[in-house]
């Protein structure tokens, strides 16, 4: 005999599958967040700060030339888009 009611098989199956996903999503913002808290101490520094405005927004001193290298297979051809 077999009976199917509020708490079935198919159930505790499903809230399994859901309880594993939210542990691996769990997972995965703690590593975010100690990716984060690096970074963040990286940045507590004066060299963190002007190292960080280089490379992600291209600054630069006053008296100083930056000259950005990119290679072809780096741009953006209107073929490849």
């Amino acid at each position: 005999m077999l009976f199917f009611d509020a708490n079935s098989w198919f159930i505790h199956n499903e809230l399994n599958n859901d309880i594993e996903a939210l542990e691996n999503e769990k997972a995965y913002y703690k590593s975010e967040i100690e990716k984060d808290k690096k970074e963040i101490k990286k940045l507590k520094s004066e060299e963190g700060i002007e190292k960080y405005g280089r490379e992600k927004y291209h600054m630069k001193k006053k008296n100083e030339e930056i000259y950005l290298i990119e290679y072809e297979d780096s741009l953006k051809n209107s073929t490849n888009e």
